[in-house]
């Protein structure tokens, strides 16, 4: 397969040639390895191939709990492509044993590392096609637009949202999945190649390291109040009755192995917190609540309504969870307008500066790490101390180097 990226667009107005379809993987569909011989014989052929080795994995997000990987694609020069069944094997570290010093080349890197690693696999070093794509001034850093753009491809859709704990897998979901890493090395390849040329090599590195150094995401707090619709209810009663009908759903959803939203839509809890039903039979005239599968569970969401309702003041959950960070940003002008106006210009400088790199202003710096510095900046407010500043709040040495002047500039106005 060509690594060469497609040409610039002629001057004679004329487009890209068509992109060219991939259908059917080159090597043909190889069969899914579910045992534990064929685990260790393709981990001795990823051993003794060479170069990267291309990672992806595939979650049934939306249908089960939690995101764990149902399968596990690699591909890496001399060994082909392996799609791996964790479900009856669990422990990959075969696999992890065979190429734990190469490098692994993922889309969106940070999605797949959480799972892979509860397989027994985890990287030394990567290379994140998708960060690379915005680190080069990608418009588009989807893996297909990015496949289409850079090698000329176009990649089957349809299957990344299936639900990939159906077992048997179908036919044309593996072939989808094993399209997905067969480009990943020739993409890498020319990723790198833009970057060498773009003096970007090094920040690439350092973003790299940075996504393996975060580790998995921690907890959230309070999770239930992301639930869909929470700000439509009004008072700390109500978010009291959500929060126990939340527990409720999610301890039902982990014992199940079922996503949570389709135990009980998100839709529906508002519903019943907002209709404050004072009875099963009023709790089961409510839409959702009518259906057979909810029916049979009515004692477990009145009861949960029940809980929330006669919780003691002191115990109801705040209207919003305090943050250890600044206000939002449209209320500075009024509480510090000097802050407001550190703010805007430090926004306007990264503007620029994102401009004139071609890097999405987020990924030149964090917002909310400028957000923290611009509204109460370090002391003395020099280069040196804003630096210091910015890498306690974890950014890269290139993305200090980048900005700590203009950031200096911005913590001295007004």
């Amino acid at each position: 397969m060509s690594t060469e990226p497609l040409p610039d667009v002629p001057d004679d107005g004329s487009e890209y040639p068509a992109p060219t379809p991939l259908l059917a993987p080159r090597d043909g569909l190889p069969p899914v390895i579910d045992t534990p011989g064929a685990l260790i014989g393709y981990a001795d052929a990823l051993r003794a191939g060479s170069g990267p080795v291309a990672v992806d994995a595939e979650r049934a997000s939306g249908y089960r709990y939690g995101q764990r990987a149902y399968l596990v694609q690699l591909r890496r020069a001399g060994a082909g492509t392996g799609l791996v069944d964790p479900v009856p094997l669990g422990d990959l570290s075969a696999v992890q044993d065979a190429i734990a010093g190469e490098e692994w080349v993922l889309h969106a890197a940070s999605q797949d590392l959480p799972c892979l690693a509860e397989v027994g696999m985890v990287p030394a070093r990567i290379f994140d096609t998708e960060l690379a794509a915005r680190l080069a001034g990608l418009p588009r850093v989807g893996l297909g637009a990015v496949v289409e753009s850079l090698l000329g491809y176009s990649l089957q859709k349809g299957h990344s949202a299936a639900d990939w704990s159906t077992r048997p897998l179908p036919e044309e979901w593996l072939v989808y999945a094993a399209l997905d890493v067969e480009v990943l090395v020739d993409l890498r390849d020319a990723l790198a190649a833009i970057l060498e040329e773009q003096g970007k090599t090094e920040w690439a590195r350092q973003e790299f390291a940075a996504v393996l150094a975060a580790g998995p995401p921690p907890p959230r707090q309070d999770p239930w109040r992301r639930t869909s619709g929470v700000h439509g209810l009004r008072n700390r009663r109500q978010l009291g009755m959500l929060r126990s009908l939340w527990q409720a759903r999610d301890d039902l959803a982990r014992r199940r192995d079922v996503a949570p939203g389709r135990v009980l839509p998100d839709s529906a809890m508002v519903s019943a917190v907002q209709a404050d039903p004072q009875t099963e039979a009023a709790l089961l005239e409510l839409p959702v609540f009518r259906g057979r599968a909810n029916r049979k569970l009515v004692g477990t969401w009145f009861g949960a309504l029940t809980r929330g309702r006669a919780l003691p003041d002191d115990e109801l959950p705040p209207h919003s969870r305090a943050g250890d960070g600044p206000p939002p940003a449209n209320r500075w002008a009024d509480r510090d307008p000097a802050a407001a106006t550190r703010l805007q210009a430090a926004r306007t400088a990264l503007a620029e500066l994102s401009q004139k790199h071609a890097v999405p202003v987020e990924n030149v710096l964090s917002p909310d790490l400028v957000r923290r510095l611009m509204w109460v900046p370090p002391e003395p407010r020099d280069p040196a101390t804003i630096a210091a500043a910015l890498r306690a709040g974890g950014a890269r040495e290139w993305q200090v180097e980048l900005t700590r002047d203009l950031l200096t500039d911005a913590a001295t106005r007004a």
